[in-house]
């Protein structure tokens, strides 16, 4: 693997020197020292210092298939960080999606990490604030290296930005009665164990790199922010990070909550059937692809209560206190949503939709967002489809917060992509999508470039620009400080309130608004527990 990584490394270097016009990457300097052994990065052309795929645990492969990361073994010479590891094996996106960043190889051999550092190493006793990125997909796909969660542009303003990969599917999350044997009671969550076993290495090595280990903020989106939420309500992270950002996404409520271990042992009991495999070990032996190509139809969970990394639903743990008690900057976009009510094309249909959904208290729900046309039906049928689902989840975890003392900031992202004129996408309209789910996403990490990587689909303007350069501002303000910025109050039961990023920044007070819908949520609330689970509620995807 080294002497591989090695020979590449010397070809590319050849093959960049052919064309003396070409930038090129230059060595990060001297080889960095791990628990396991050198490191050499590289330095990219904005003078940000790089680590690329640099192993965290063992290859989860052969034997090690569905058990806890192991550590990595260490080596002699130096390992060459120069190009990105395999993401972890999953099924691939088409080109003709919204976020297609390229193709990347994929491999079971995927616990690697990224890390971006920023020019200058870090002043003396003045560590730079680490921000820990922890992808999305709906725990079935995603990559540390996709383009949208590149850390260079955070890393050039002053934190050592860590992307982590962790196992997807069914290779990541299969319970089952024979593997809760082998582990002492316990099974599944392996993704989960892989994202812990990624802290425990920032905090052991993260120092020789700049960063400072007393300071970890864990930041994700969609599934990623259920990652962030599942993390600070665990004991088996506890002291591995400081601060917590979490972008459209939690374990609180029905979508997406941790379901008992027994009903995940069923759903792996139904894998193997469908695999008609005769036990645990003659499915190590099933290739990756078959494994997520038999999984792909059945009825699964991501998350169970598996007594270990998950003990306790969200709402135990928070509500009694048992929580990582640090502070919180979280939030979600105004257009997203993981359930639909179905299309609208009349006020009939929304009316309609809200009987057939919440039964026992439509009309309460209607009187909370009302519509007389067909526009405003369609705005409140999204509105609610939204908050029965982000809506709910975000309010849950700023409530589960009260428990703790650490403060609270919450948003609420309502800016449109300025698509170019007649670009399309398979997997939405640019039309009618708004502030997507995911949307916010760019302007936090300063990626708003990666959408535009094989062809140009926004026609980013001046004020998305400054709009992304202020939201980068408050997250690293964030992880240095644990606050955002003085105008951004922190969240207060009494009367919840969102900092608003949008068209126009001076809306409300200082950018704030109140909560939307604060005082409906409960509706959708008991009304959603009687409303049909999708097929795969793990199947989120971004």
């Amino acid at each position: 693997m080294r002497g591989g990584r090695v020979a590449l490394g010397l070809l590319a270097l050849l093959c960049a020197s052919a064309g003396s016009a070409q930038i090129v990457d230059r060595p990060a300097g001297d080889p960095t020292s791990t628990d396991a052994g050198l490191v050499a990065g590289k330095t990219l052309p904005s003078g940000v210092r790089a680590w690329f795929g640099v192993p965290f645990a063992a290859p989860p492969v052969r034997d090690l298939r569905w058990r806890d990361p192991q550590p990595h073994a260490a080596w002699t010479g130096v390992w060459n960080a120069d190009r990105p590891a395999p993401e972890c094996i999953q099924s691939l996106r088409s080109r003709n999606i919204n976020h297609y960043f390229g193709e990347e190889a994929t491999s079971e051999d995927c616990l690697y990490l990224n890390i971006w550092a920023p020019p200058a190493p870090s002043p003396a006793g003045k560590p730079y604030p680490v921000i820990v990125w922890i992808y999305g997909g709906g725990f079935t796909v995603g990559s540390a290296f996709m383009a949208n969660y590149a850390g260079e542009p955070l890393a050039a303003r002053g934190a050592v930005y860590v992307a982590i990969a962790y196992r997807l599917g069914p290779l990541g999350f299969l319970a089952h009665p024979a593997l809760t044997q082998e582990g002492g009671g316990h099974s599944g969550n392996y993704g989960l164990k892989d994202q812990v076993a990624a802290l425990q290495w920032v905090n052991r090595n993260i120092a020789a790199f700049g960063g400072d280990p007393a300071n970890v903020t864990i930041a994700g989106q969609s599934a990623g922010s259920m990652s962030v939420s599942l993390l600070q309500a665990s004991p088996a992270a506890k002291g591995l990070f400081h601060r917590v950002v979490g972008m459209s996404g939690s374990a609180f409520g029905g979508v997406s909550a941790p379901v008992p271990l027994a009903e995940g042992e069923g759903e792996g009991l139904e894998l193997q059937k469908a695999l008609g495999a005769a036990s645990i070990e003659a499915m190590r032996d099933i290739p990756a692809d078959r494994l997520i190509a038999a999984a792909a139809p059945l009825r699964s969970h991501a998350i169970v209560l598996d007594g270990q990394v998950v003990p306790a639903s969200l709402e135990q743990a928070f509500g009694s206190g048992r929580q990582n008690d640090v502070p919180a900057m979280i939030g979600f976009t105004r257009d997203e949503f993981f359930r639909s009510l179905g299309p609208i094309a009349s006020v009939t249909d929304y009316e309609a939709a809200i009987g057939k959904s919440f039964p026992a208290s439509a009309a309460a729900i209607l009187r909370a967002y009302p519509a007389r046309t067909v526009e405003q039906a369609r705005r409140a049928a999204r509105d609610v489809e939204r908050d029965m689902t982000l809506g709910l989840q975000m309010a849950d975890w700023a409530n589960g917060q009260s428990t703790g003392t650490s403060p609270t900031f919450t948003y609420l992202f309502t800016r449109t992509h300025p698509y170019r004129t007649g670009v399309r996408f398979a997997d939405h309209d640019p039309a009618t999508v708004g502030a997507y789910h995911t949307a916010d996403v760019p302007y936090w990490l300063g990626t708003l470039d990666s959408l535009n990587r094989f062809r140009v689909t926004r026609d980013w303007t001046a004020y998305d620009q400054s709009l992304s350069a202020d939201m980068m501002d408050r997250l690293l303000a964030f992880a240095r400080t644990g606050t955002p910025g003085r105008d951004w109050p922190a969240w207060r039961a009494a009367r919840p309130r969102v900092h608003l990023f949008g068209d126009a920044m001076t809306e409300g007070e200082g950018g704030m608004i109140d909560w939307p819908n604060a005082r409906a949520l409960p509706l959708l609330r008991d009304a959603a527990s009687a409303t049909p689970q999708p097929r795969n509620p793990a199947r989120i995807r971004d």
